[in-house]
């Protein structure tokens, strides 16, 4: 027993009182001895009731550390000051609204043990309903927010690809970013110490950049599927939004710091494998075309063709108008067509809502810093 590593579960919160305890309870239920773990909460000011029930639990339990931060600028900041007072050999990070499975340390030191260049193991992630009743749990949920193997074409358990020596912009911010979310990763402490890693403390894309300052570096990163955690989501639509749009947001600076060519890539997502090219303009980003741009853009020419037989008519125009509400129709469908498998069927508006209110903030939180930036970022159609 006493030959386990010491491990350090580190846990960002801000008015997290709907969650905390029931990340808490499932904490509880991880395979691991509690003399060989701590838990250190950084809280970032809340002011709903999150310190009280840190603080009952504290009482219960002497392994759970508080680290209280009063106007804190960032879940990085946070993660910085909770590292600051750890003990463990490997860093585990989660969040509180987050249930580790019970398997969650063992199946991830494994692969630790097994190769010494690993630096970061990361898992699965699946949802878990708070509400049975809250159609945006439920969206989350069919839409798989947040689920690591979908994201990089259901890949399995192994080995993430090497860190390219010249990055493009979607290796950075685009569907070949490969990195770990801190709702589920674990990091070799001695690595993030061998390379003086730790979070920036922008609003977001605090994990993506701790992962690139590993992986350009040369340590490996290990999927490992089995050590899930189920991730509770937001709970209404306002909030969801704002998620993507800092989703989307965290690209520009990422790209600036890891991207050093010129050139907009352009990726034709609608097409199979992706492929993109680089096109020569002076400043940095990527342009995807998806169902998403191309629904927008053939509605565009078909009320531009409207106009046009109206000015001009003509039975050239009016096959124009036609092969553009043909387009117009084909991409919508394309783009909503999995929002018919999911239930309750009668939901299908709001579902095509909030797939179409999501993907806008996406496509928002990319634009957003533009001129700060000088990187032009149109994200994907989901």
């Amino acid at each position: 027993m006493s030959n386990l590593p010491f491990v350090s579960i580190i846990i960002p919160v801000k008015n997290f009182e709907r969650t905390i305890e029931k990340t808490f309870d499932y904490l509880l239920k991880v395979d691991y001895p509690r003399e060989r773990w701590e838990w250190v909460i950084a809280d970032g000011g809340s002011a709903d009731r999150t310190i009280e029930i840190i603080k009952s639990w504290q009482r219960k339990y002497p392994f759970i550390k508080l680290v209280e931060i009063p106007n804190c600028p960032s879940p990085g900041f946070a993660r910085n000051k909770a590292l600051a007072s750890t003990k463990g050999d490997f860093l585990f990070f989660t969040d509180a609204d987050c249930a580790p499975s019970e398997n969650w340390i063992k199946e991830m030191l494994k692969h630790f043990e097994r190769d010494p260049k690993i630096a970061a193991v990361g898992g699965e992630v699946f949802t878990l309903k708070v509400d049975p009743d809250n159609l945006v749990e439920a969206w989350c949920q069919h839409f798989r927010f947040n689920m690591v193997s979908p994201r990089y074409g259901f890949i399995k358990e192994g080995y993430y690809p090497g860190f390219p020596r010249k990055p493009l912009p979607s290796d950075i911010g685009g569907h070949k970013a490969y990195f770990f979310g801190t709702c589920n990763v674990a990091y070799r402490k001695s690595a993030m110490t061998q390379i003086g890693a730790k979070f920036w403390e922008r609003p977001t894309g605090e994990d993506m950049d701790l992962s690139y300052q590993h992986r350009s570096r040369g340590w490996n990163f290990y999927f490992a599927p089995e050590a899930k955690v189920d991730h509770m989501h937001r709970a209404d639509l306002r909030s969801l939004r704002k998620v993507w749009v800092t989703y989307g947001q965290a690209h520009l600076p990422l790209i600036d710091k890891y991207v050093e060519k010129k050139g907009i890539e352009i990726i034709f997502q609608f097409l199979k494998g992706n492929p993109s090219f680089l096109f020569p303009l002076p400043i940095r980003g990527f342009v995807y075309v998806g169902n998403f741009h191309l629904t927008h853009l053939c509605a565009l020419l078909f009320i531009l063709s409207i106009i046009l037989n109206f000015a001009i008519g003509g039975l050239w125009m009016k096959v124009l108008m036609a092969i553009f509400a043909a387009l117009t129709a084909h991409f919508s469908y394309q783009y909503v067509k999995w929002n018919f498998y999911m239930e309750p069927k009668s939901k299908i508006f709001t579902w095509c809502k909030m797939k179409y209110l999501t993907n806008l903030s996406f496509i928002q939180g990319g634009l957003k810093d533009l001129k700060k930036y000088r990187i032009f970022c149109v994200e994907p159609s989901f």
